[in-house]
């Protein structure tokens, strides 16, 4: 078990991923939001064949978030520069659009946000684009 991802959640992030491989949805949305000072990561899936990797949003605070794979262990082991505190999970993260928006919100804010403004204008955003 993770420290900072239960099983239940690690078990629906297996799930999201085997979604994505058989073809059958592509845009979930985040299960769980890790922080630690400004950095965030708002994660989706976790590699079923090699479960020490997750595929999210990243953020690491210095104003270009982007959709990628980052170390679980890695995070388990990191420590706020100055600080000296770990990463967390945030427990009250309850997701409210699939990843396209958040990713969408954070592209035109420059960090992951969960501002209700700023995310209902990137759902439209994404609704209005040219498919």
């Amino acid at each position: 078990m993770s420290r900072l991802i239960p099983d239940d959640l690690k078990a629906q992030m297996i799930r999201n991923a085997y979604d994505v491989m058989e073809e059958r949805a592509d845009d979930h949305p985040p299960v769980v939001k890790l922080f630690i000072g400004n950095a965030t990561w708002l994660l989706s899936e976790i590699d079923p064949f090699y479960d020490d990797i997750a595929f999210g949003l990243c953020d690491l605070g210095m104003g270009y978030p982007e959709l990628g794979n980052v170390s679980i262990s890695e995070l388990e082991a990191a420590r706020h520069p100055t600080l000296n505190i770990p990463v967390e999970r945030d427990e009250h993260f309850v997701p409210s659009y699939p990843m396209s928006v958040y990713t969408e919100a954070a592209r035109m804010s420059q960090q992951i946000t969960t501002d209700r403004e700023k995310m209902a204008i990137a759902q439209l955003t994404l609704m209005n684009r040219p498919k």
